[in-house]
């Protein structure tokens, strides 16, 4: 029969023992150590556990269990001491001990010597958990009775706290500093250092001695944080790991590798989990990965995400994906926030940004590296598919530098998504940093405009929806990013309001859709004006329609009578100072003289408008209008007469030779006096009517590119074209891209309305409020205007002194805190 099946035997049969008067605790202690040395001796097959467990029994029911207890802590003490303790000194290698006196072993000696220990050290222990287990069933009811009554430790428990001092914790022979336990500690810590290294170490023994330890405990009242395993071992282990991964970190950053880096740490906090549940504890899972954490990432980390050649830097240039998302994962494991990644992300961006900036400064500063272009109203048959590039390189420069950043941005979307699991927080980190470096090039919102212009005209011929939509959803994007978006509203007005009245637009729908967008993305603020624009020239089809039919009723018989087209704009919406210069000059002398015939249509439409609306002035501008004129060519084969579609001036100057005998000339100085067309207006014109190669009406003496104040300009008879119909172009004024006059022209105005906005929101705010400290009012004016620009403070502040000389407002408190009341 087993102990264990007699233990559950004896329980049920205790209740029947009677008592039989005195006993003779010397004999029957005699009988039970004879038979606990068998059991210890594993001959315990001969025992009889029922009658070990009556005797026992009876001793505590004698009150004799006191010295029952002593008597058994003191036979498993000598046990110990006497015949186990030797036995594990008797397999202590001699080896293992030359090493703590500094000999050099291989590392397989160190391990076969270390094995023999652990093997030793284990078989005790099972030994001894075996006989316990054994021992506390014939004991049980001591345990039961006496131990509980008495607050006495089981003779289990007992067993276990004196294998801890008199097998691992009484000293080695001639070491008194160093003991079995202290000698098994630095053997595991061994075993696990060869197992970092790659040597192959016996796991399941090194397992068996670690749940030695978690099985002993400091106290006998076993605390789960007494164990022998946390108080003693697991100190040492970690003290040790510190140690080691300090020194494989420094080692692995003077390799200069982060992708290595990366892998080994990666590699190293994998091996430590998988090491704590087949060779230590899972207790220590937590601690060591804190150790790995701090010791070989967090302390290297800086250094490795900035190293030059294999760090962030490099990785995100060369798109190493795996990398990025090792080194973020890294990142993540010692700092939520990512910051040492996320600093060294938006310093590439800012520099990757800024070399973008600096490309298109260069290109846009660049000598042209071909001659000036004719700049093309609409689309014309002799026009070669090449024309279809922008116009300019300065445009292009313009083009290239939003293509660049779109290029760049989708890059990193791409890393964000790929590498980084969308963390939001290098998210914002990357905003801030694309929006530093495109509101630091001065000209982000005029290229931003110039992008739409040309893929309005151009870009999205061809394109279906989807991607016209994806197209539109990037240059909003970067919108977000543009802190003025006041300069932005004001240059794609004046590339709006070319391609509407020019009708470059490829698609309505396109612009309709673009406009949108940007309501939902600034407000409907923002596009109140752009609306007003395609109001306005749905209203002048409406309009020139009418008009028409109020022509025909008139019975009008002259058949010669030009038609007329026109678009009426509300001079309020459109930014008629950035199309071209305004209808007077600084004397309010009229700048453009019409042809009587055409004067004559002037006054028509405008009577038949004002009967319509009384009050209004019109005013025309002839700088944006188109005219289709049909000429004679004496000189052209087959069929004389062409259609030519010119610009207002041009038709103004042409009409000029239709009375002109044919050989005559007039000069420059008397087609400007007749026509009062703007001197730099007439000289583009006249280099497009005499001077570009395929549309020379006119003939220019002398010929040269530039049109000079002494030139003669003839009818060209002999001009010929294979095309019925022939577009003549207007040269281009420059750039599309502003120059620096212009520039600074466009600021000047836009820092006009920024004045005259915060004004507005200063007033509305204090009539709101009636009273508000300074700071207050400062910071709520701001937030109101930061949709469409970052104000300027000293601005503000002068616009605040302004109105209270103006008596909008009026200072309260005192010179410390100032605060404004306002006044109705």
């Amino acid at each position: 029969m087993s102990h264990q099946t007699f233990a559950n035997q004896i329980c049920s049969k205790s209740q029947t023992i009677l008592n039989s008067g005195e006993v003779d605790f010397e004999q029957d202690w005699k009988s039970l150590s004879s038979s606990l040395r068998e059991i210890h001796t594993k001959n315990a097959s001969s025992l009889s556990f029922e009658e070990l467990y009556r005797k026992a029994y009876k001793l505590v029911l004698k009150k004799k269990g006191e010295s029952l207890y002593n008597k058994v802590k003191e036979f498993e003490e000598n046990w110990l001491a006497h015949e186990v303790r030797p036995r594990i000194l008797d397999d202590l290698p001699s080896s293992l001990l030359a090493v703590q006196d500094g000999a050099q072993l291989s590392a397989n000696e160190r391990r076969d010597a270390g094995e023999k220990l652990l093997q030793s050290l284990k078989s005790a222990w099972e030994d001894h958990n075996l006989c316990m287990n054994m021992t506390t069933d014939v004991l049980m009811y001591m345990d039961r009775v006496y131990c509980a009554d008495n607050r006495k430790p089981s003779v289990f428990v007992a067993s276990m706290g004196q294998f801890r001092d008199y097998v691992l914790r009484t000293p080695l022979p001639d070491r008194d500093t160093l003991t079995i336990a202290s000698l098994l500690y630095k053997v595991i810590l061994d075993q696990i250092q060869m197992d970092r290294d790659g040597d192959i170490i016996n796991t399941a023994l090194v397992r068996s001695c670690a749940y030695m330890l978690e099985g002993l405990y400091e106290t006998e009242d076993e605390q789960e944080l007494n164990k022998l395993y946390i108080t003693s071992f697991e100190p040492e282990f970690l003290a040790a790991s510190q140690e080691y991964y300090r020194s494989h970190g420094e080692s692995l950053v003077a390799k200069g590798d982060a992708s290595i880096f990366c892998q080994r740490a990666r590699q190293a906090a994998l091996n430590e989990q998988d090491r704590c549940r087949s060779t230590l504890s899972t207790l220590t899972a937590p601690k060591i990965k804190s150790v790995v954490e701090d010791e070989l990432v967090k302390r290297n980390l800086p250094e490795i995400i900035s190293l030059e050649s294999t760090g962030v830097k490099y990785m995100l240039d060369n798109d190493r994906l795996l990398d990025l998302e090792m080194i973020y994962e890294l990142s993540s494991w010692v700092d939520p926030r990512k910051e040492e990644l996320k600093k060294a992300v938006q310093k590439r961006i800012v520099e990757q940004g800024g070399d973008i900036n600096s490309t298109a400064k260069e290109a846009s500063t660049a000598p042209p590296t071909k001659p000036e272009k004719v700049e093309r109203e609409k689309g014309d048959e002799s026009t070669k598919p090449a024309a279809e590039k922008p116009v300019n390189q300065q445009t292009g420069a313009a083009i290239k530098w939003v293509d660049d950043v779109l290029e760049l941005k989708g890059k990193y979307d791409h890393i964000l998504d790929k590498s980084f699991q969308s963390d939001q927080g290098l998210q914002t980190g990357m905003t801030r940093s694309f929006s530093d470096f495109i509101n630091g090039f001065e000209r982000s919102s005029e290229y931003l405009s110039l992008f739409f212009d040309e893929n309005m005209k151009k870009g999205i011929k061809g394109k279906t929806e989807a991607e016209v939509d994806l197209l539109l959803d990037k240059g909003i994007t970067l919108l977000r990013y543009i802190s003025d978006k006041d300069m932005f509203e004001r240059y794609y007005k004046k590339h709006l309001s070319r391609r509407l009245l020019m009708k470059r637009s490829v698609s309505m729908d396109a612009e309709r859709q673009m406009i949108s967008k940007m309501k939902l993305e600034v407000g409907n603020t923002f596009t109140q004006r752009i609306e007003s624009m395609f109001r306005d020239m749905s209203i002048s089809e409406d309009l020139t329609s009418s008009y028409k039919k109020h022509i025909r009723s008139l019975g009008d018989a002259d058949s010669q009578r030009a038609e007329l087209d026109v678009n009426v704009l509300t001079a309020t919406m459109w930014p008629l100072d950035a199309m071209g210069p305004s209808h007077r000059d600084e004397g309010a002398k009229p700048i453009c003289v019409f042809p009587a015939e055409i004067d004559r249509i002037k006054q028509s439409f405008e009577k038949f408008y004002l009967d319509k609306h009384s009050g209004r002035r019109l005013t025309w501008q002839g700088n944006m209008g188109t005219a289709d004129l049909r000429a004679y060519f004496s000189e052209m084969k087959g069929k004389k007469t062409r259609e030519l579609n010119v610009s207002t001036y041009c038709m103004i100057v042409l009409m000029l030779f239709n009375d002109l005998p044919s050989g005559q000339f007039l000069s420059y100085e008397e087609i400007q006096a007749r026509t009062n067309i703007p001197d730099n207006e007439l000289m583009r014109n006249l280099q497009s009517l005499a001077v570009a190669p395929k549309t020379r009406i006119l003939v220019k003496e002398p010929m040269s590119k530039d049109v000079k104040r002494d030139d003669k300009f003839y009818f060209n008879e002999k001009f010929t074209s294979q095309f019925q119909r022939i577009k003549v172009g207007v040269v281009a004024s420059g750039n599309k891209v502003e120059d620096r006059d212009e520039r600074q022209e466009t600021e000047k105005r836009v820092e006009l309305e920024r004045g005259q906005m915060i004004e507005a929101a200063i007033v509305r705010t204090m009539k709101q409020r009636k009273e508000l400290k300074h700071q207050q009012l400062i910071t709520e004016v701001i937030q109101q205007l930061n949709a469409r620009f970052s104000p300027d403070v000293v601005l503000l502040k002068k616009k605040i002194e302004s109105l209270i000389e103006r008596e909008y407002l009026e200072r309260v408190g005192d010179i410390d805190r100032p605060a404004y009341r306002y006044m109705a």
